[in-house]
Order: structure tokens, then C-alpha cells, then sequence
């Protein structure tokens, strides 16, 4: 038996693996970090033999209430992705899992590897629609990438999405390339109104360093990117530097940082109703994108959520509020399960790769409602 995790995105440490029914495993710390909630790791056995393995000392990880509730995604394959039973008590999530093959894959979500964003980034490119921009370079000397997909013209409106400023946060990524796909379906009506009036801006992948390092929420530094909005630099985050700079040079209408919840089992945004430039007009678009995507897909819903930030008490470091304050654009943390989406239970998957993918999708209507409403 081997359990190994030198991989992409891999994160495991081995505590004890003597036999199949007592695997004691820890999650690694993001570097320079105590955050840690991420896993990846390949096990291989013996078929036809049940393996037990158990996650020890989750009650310090960084989000405890994420592991009630919550089952392992496995893959033979490392294309299709199922839940495994699990259970939590006392700080250790434990599972089990008769071999079907000689090797499994165990990770907190589908991974998102760093060769599908390079493939994802270069087959988008020769859409004729669609060019591929490098805005600098990470702290291990990585890609931040973006595609601009659309014409520019003076009279479009600009609609950045980012995701995975947070690594772990794997679905994240999942839907911006649903997203991104839909838009260069040249038979898709949506995308075709869609691009005749705006031109869109996607980082699918804001944290490539701790997205290949494997770790949860952080850079290679240890730095959150979602605190960096307010004074970004060079040295702690570049991620957000040049994404900031871009921005200014674009200019933004629609913002939406794509992100996962580790605790609530729904699908969710989290508005920017507490920064200082707040306004009606704000408030009323918000509406629009909630019900218009609320008709437009049952996976989504805007009972369960983040509490609202009161009257100017918003943290301006955080993305969306940062960016709402800047640009006086609507702008929304968009929040998926690590779990399974309580409106729509599926407990073979849970909440998925392909689900979040099919969302990215679904997003495109609600923008489009909010671009007729701009002007």
C-alpha cells in the first residue's frame, strides 16, 4: 500500500498506514500559513480490499463546521468524480472504500489541474472572438492570465470575473470555464446578445501558485488575495496588482469573484451593500440578478447566505467590495458548495464539477439581464 501526493495540487501527510483498516492521515498548512482544509492524495491497494482511512485533527483546520455534513469526492480515472460516505466526530473525518481498481484518487473537490487551465487558456484563444493576455508573473514565476473574449468598442460595457483567489476552492474554476465555453458557442444565442453589447474579462485562475502548491486560500507567500483589494503590491501579491491595473485600464460595469463555501450547502452571492458609494440604482440591479437567476436555474437561491454588511461597514480589502467602490459596478462574491446542494440533494456527486460548469453557464443569462439595465 502507498499513499503519495506529489502531484499537482496534491496535499497529504502520512500519520500511520500500517494496515488497510488503519490509515491515520493530516492535511498540510498552506506555507507561511495556518490555514489548511485542502487534500488531494493517491492510495494504491489491493482491489478488492477495504481501505480505512481517517483525517485527524480537522477541529483546527481552517472552516471545522465544513466537515459536518460532508463526504469525500473520489476518482479511479481522474474524469469522473464520486462521493465516498464519510464521517465526522472529534476532529477526524473518516471514510472507507472497497479498491475497485489498484489506485484511487481522494480530494475535498474535483481538482482543477493546472494542465486543464493551460488547455482551457489555449483552446480559447483561437476562438476568433477570443485573445489571451499575460498581466505579470507570480511570486514562483507563474502565468496570471486572462482572456478577453469579445470585440472592444467605446460604447461596450466591461464584465470581469475572477476565480480561485482562494486555490481549494476548486469549483470556482469549474464554472468560469463553463462560462468561458458558452460564450465562444457560436450557436448560442445568449453569447452572440451577450457580445454584441459587452466584452468580457476572465482570470479563471487568480492563484496558480497555490492552486499547484496545493493549498487552500493562500499564495505562495501566505497571503489571502481576498484581503489584498485596498493596497495590493508587487511583493505580497502581485495576483491582484495586476488585475487591479487591468481593471483601471478597462474600466468595469459587472464584477463576479467566483469562490466555494466550505460550510453552507447552497448556492449563493454575497452583494456589496455596505460600501460607501452604495445606491439605489445598486440595490436594484442586485435585485435583478438574483431573481433573473433564480428563474433561470433551481441550483441557485438567495435565502441562505453570508449577513449582510451594515451602511458603510463593508471591508474594502475584500474583492467585490473593493471593486463596487471603485467602479460603482454591480459586483458579487459568487459562493458554491464543498458539499452538496441542499435544494437539489444528488448523493452520488454531491455538488459537482460538471454542476458548477453547468452554472457558469446559467450566470450569462443574469448578466445579460443586468447589461439591459445599465444604460
Amino acid at each position: 500500500m502507498h499513499i503519495t501526493c506529489g502531484f499537482d495540487s496534491g496535499n497529504i501527510k502520512v500519520i500511520e498506514a500500517k494496515s488497510e483498516q488503519q490509515i491515520r492521515l493530516e492535511i498540510n498548512r498552506d506555507a507561511h500559513s495556518d490555514f489548511y482544509q485542502w487534500f488531494h492524495f493517491r492510495l494504491t491497494g489491493t482491489p478488492g480490499v477495504t481501505h480505512r482511512c481517517h483525517l485527524e485533527k480537522l477541529d483546527q483546520s481552517a472552516y471545522p463546521l465544513g466537515w459536518q455534513d460532508y463526504h469525500v469526492v473520489a476518482s479511479y480515472d481522474c474524469k469522473n468524480w464520486f462521493r465516498v460516505p464519510s464521517q465526522y466526530a472529534d476532529g477526524t473525518l473518516s471514510f472507507e472504500l472497497q479498491l475497485a481498481h489498484a489506485s484511487v484518487f481522494f480530494a475535498y473537490f474535483t481538482p482543477y489541474s493546472s494542465d486543464r487551465h493551460l488547455r482551457l487558456l489555449h483552446q480559447s484563444q483561437c476562438h476568433p472572438r477570443c485573445q489571451l493576455k499575460q498581466l505579470g508573473l507570480t511570486h514562483d514565476g507563474r502565468d496570471i492570465a486572462m482572456l478577453t473574449i469579445g470585440e472592444p468598442t467605446p460604447e461596450k460595457k466591461a464584465v470581469w470575473v475572477t476565480a480561485r483567489q482562494h486555490p481549494g476552492e476548486t469549483m470556482a474554476e469549474w464554472c468560469a470555464e463553463g462560462l468561458i465555453q458558452r460564450l465562444l458557442n457560436d450557436n448560442d444565442g445568449v453569447a452572440q446578445a451577450l457580445l454584441a453589447e459587452a466584452v468580457f474579462y476572465v482570470v479563471p485562475n487568480m492563484n496558480p501558485d497555490g492552486s499547484a502548491r496545493g493549498h487552500l486560500r493562500t499564495n505562495a507567500l501566505g497571503i489571502n488575495l481576498n484581503r489584498e483589494w485596498a493596497t495590493p503590491s508587487l511583493e505580497q501579491s502581485p495576483e491582484v496588482f495586476h488585475v487591479l491595473n487591468e481593471m483601471q485600464t478597462t474600466g468595469v460595469d459587472i464584477f463576479l469573484d467566483l469562490h466555494g463555501d466550505e460550510a453552507l450547502p447552497y448556492n449563493f452571492v454575497a452583494g456589496c451593500e455596505g460600501i460607501p458609494n452604495y445606491t439605489e440604482k445598486l440595490a436594484s440591479l442586485e435585485s435583478l440578478f438574483k431573481q433573473t437567476l433564480i428563474s433561470a436555474t433551481p441550483e441557485f437561491q438567495d435565502v441562505y447566505g453570508y449577513p449582510k454588511d451594515q451602511p458603510g461597514k463593508a471591508n474594502l480589502s475584500i474583492a467585490n467590495n473593493a471593486v463596487a467602490n471603485r467602479f460603482g459596478c454591480l459586483s458579487f462574491t459568487l459562493e458554491m458548495p464543498f458539499k452538496d446542494n441542499a435544494d437539489l440533494p444528488n448523493t452520488k456527486t454531491g455538488w459537482s464539477a460538471p454542476r458548477s460548469h453547468q452554472l457558469g453557464e446559467d450566470l450569462l443569462i443574469a448578466i445579460r439581464a443586468v447589461l439591459c439595465n445599465l444604460n
